[in-house]
């Protein structure tokens, strides 16, 4: 680990977006660190971010405390690796958003002084990171139930009843029609058939805490994939009941597999989304992973 007192620190903070004592807490906190000029940057929004992480970089960033949630870290993230420079800074996270999912899958806390502790002073850890038609994602991404779920999450819903707005819209799809499905890994032919949700992890936990994948590591230079074929609301109860006791992957109606390369070609174009954030709808995904690409500060192992 950098020492702190030697780092260019600097905070991209979407100033929407609350933890503990707000922003005004956290320049209270890094002050008492003896960090008095951190590169200090405030954004509207998730899409500002690669802009100012460029501007960091620019002017000598080597620490970039990300404030926001994981929206704001896919696109931070994406910027560090667009930028080739995933190896130069490390990043850590300031859990502020909705949802906190790789903040919560490496055990970083929504608590502002305990994550600040982490970031400056926590384990340091090379971390994979998964590529979908060459955009960069941490946590997860997919197309299908999942994808539809969280595009109709919008901003003004997920603000006002927070996570329940993903419960929401869950339900409104449960009902969307299976796309006929044709999936590789590693070069072979893994799955072809009718599905309504392909899944893809970096790490175990999504939404709402569910173990998706509980083998998962996001450092095992491996990529999970999950593709469901429930077409109704009971098929759904069924396979999202094996989900919550961590046993998705030996339910009849999904087929798991891992690998480093995989492509999806579907039968009509679909949304899809990366760690949250929807995209425009296509019907093909290649999809690769990037072994212990980038460097997130972790919580320290406990002494044995």
């Amino acid at each position: 680990m950098r020492s702190t007192e030697m780092s260019k620190i600097a905070v991209i903070a979407n100033k929407n977006k609350t933890l503990g004592g707000g922003l005004k807490e956290l320049r209270r906190l890094l002050t008492e660190a003896g960090i008095r000029k951190p590169i200090w940057i405030e954004i509207r929004k998730s899409s500002e971010a690669p802009q100012a992480v460029k501007r960091c970089l620019r002017r000598g960033a080597d620490l970039l405390l990300m404030w926001g949630g994981d929206g704001m870290i896919q696109q931070c993230i994406d910027a560090v690796m667009s930028a080739r420079a995933g190896g130069k800074v490390e990043l850590g996270i300031l859990p502020a958003g909705t949802a906190n999912l790789l903040a919560s899958n490496l055990g970083i806390p929504q608590d502002l002084p305990k994550a600040l502790d982490i970031a400056l002073h926590g384990r340091r850890r090379k971390l994979d990171v998964g590529v979908i038609n060459r955009e960069h994602f941490a946590v997860m991404a997919g197309t299908g139930f999942d994808a539809l779920m969280i595009r109709d999450a919008d901003r003004t819903l997920k603000d006002s009843i927070g996570r329940v707005a993903y419960i929401w819209t869950g339900l409104k799809n449960l009902r969307n029609k299976a796309t006929r499905a044709r999936v590789s890994i590693d070069g072979k032919q893994w799955f072809e058939g009718r599905a309504s949700c392909v899944l893809l992890g970096n790490v175990s936990s999504i939404l709402g805490g569910i173990k998706a994948f509980p083998e998962a590591e996001p450092h095992d230079g491996l990529l999970e994939i999950g593709v469901v074929q429930a077409e109704s609301g009971w098929q759904w109860m069924r396979v999202l009941a094996r989900t919550a006791v961590g046993d998705a992957a030996h339910s009849p109606l999904v087929t798991a597999g891992r690998g480093r390369k995989i492509r999806v070609k579907l039968s009509r174009p679909l949304p899809y989304q990366l760690d949250g954030c929807d995209r425009k709808p296509t019907d093909r995904f290649q999809i690769r992973t990037r072994p212990q690409a980038i460097t997130l500060c972790t919580p320290n192992e406990p002494a044995t």
